[in-house]
């Protein structure tokens, strides 16, 4: 399976037909947007309809800069896949998520992070393969540039109980691009940057 995974657009209609062709020309199965696709729950069009005129599956969660009412409108509008509190699966890999953020607009406390990913984890785990999709990072992470308060610890709980293969997120744009390791799951901010990752 290949995915194309991205974050923090904040309304870059010119990013997302790049992207769009990028999915394309890669046949990715699924576009995972981790987030922060808008700006402040303005709901722009151009932002998911061109990853549909290429015939691609689109999944998101919602950041701290959009709410569910942007999400639902994606979904009726682009019949995208919600993953905040759901999963899918794609014959052995199992996708679940937790959308949000710590600071902003939108967020959860820890136990709410941990909760949701608890729930949306539960229908698929037993896959042999596991992507988790939020939008915040873990705290006491690379990615979190280990400032203290940075991150959520109810992601990295869950990280750290139900051991997905790899774990997308967005939010700190200081860091997008990067990657670590938290015991055997690969973290990555997948940022504005477009990442492949393959199963």
């Amino acid at each position: 399976m290949k995915i194309l995974a991205i974050s923090d657009v904040h309304n870059d209609r010119h990013f997302m037909q790049k992207m769009a062709q990028k999915g394309a020309d890669e046949k990715v199965d699924l576009v995972i947007l981790a987030g922060d696709i808008f700006d402040e729950d303005q709901f722009k069009e151009g932002m998911i309809g061109p990853f549909k005129k290429m015939g691609l599956e689109v999944a998101v969660v919602p950041g701290n800069h959009e709410g569910m009412a942007e999400i639902n409108a994606m979904v009726d509008a682009y019949q995208v896949k919600n993953l905040h509190g759901y999963s899918l699966k794609f014959g052995d890999v199992g996708i679940f998520g937790c959308g949000y953020g710590d600071v902003g607009l939108h967020t959860l406390n820890e136990e709410q992070f941990f909760q949701t990913l608890k729930q949306s984890h539960n229908s698929i785990k037993d896959c042999k393969k596991k992507l988790m999709v939020t939008h915040v990072q873990p705290n006491d992470s690379i990615i979190s540039m280990k400032i203290p308060g940075w991150g959520s610890s109810g992601v990295r709980k869950a990280i750290e109980e139900f051991k997905p293969d790899v774990h997308i997120c967005g939010h700190i744009h200081e860091t997008h691009g990067i990657e670590e390791l938290i015991g055997s799951t690969k973290v990555i901010n997948v940022g504005k940057t477009g990442k492949i990752i393959e199963f």
